[in-house]
């Protein structure tokens, strides 16, 4: 069922979401003050191919003035953009597996520093 989940998720969607964060790894990539968002983006690049059955663990505590920036140079509204996806996701019956996936994918986007991906 995960296979069938994230190959629909990489059709409605999971593949712009990954070029997009491909493309913003890049951008942060070319600065050396950004090098460690960037790296940050192919992660999230990376998670947004295939999230299905993936279990996200954040500690905001352990990079909390890396989560900041983070926050505040757009983190939340990403967190904002992935919530209203989520909740149209979950309007309908079928769309309710992949809401959820935006949510954890919310909470991701908001706090990526110190999280870790099983």
């Amino acid at each position: 069922m995960k296979a069938i989940g994230n190959i629909l998720w990489f059709l409605f969607g999971g593949a712009e979401t990954a070029l997009i964060w491909l493309i913003g790894g890049i951008l942060c990539c070319i600065t050396v003050v950004g090098l460690k968002y960037g790296l940050v983006c192919f992660r999230l690049a990376r998670l947004g191919l295939w999230p299905m059955g993936k279990v996200i663990n954040t500690d905001f505590h352990s990079h909390p003035v890396l989560n900041t920036v983070w926050v505040i140079l757009g983190g939340e509204l990403l967190a904002l953009l992935y919530l209203i996806v989520g909740f149209l996701w979950c309007a309908t019956l079928l769309g309710v597996p992949f809401g959820l996936q935006a949510f954890k994918y919310s909470e991701l986007a908001c706090f990526p520093f110190g999280s870790i991906v099983y």
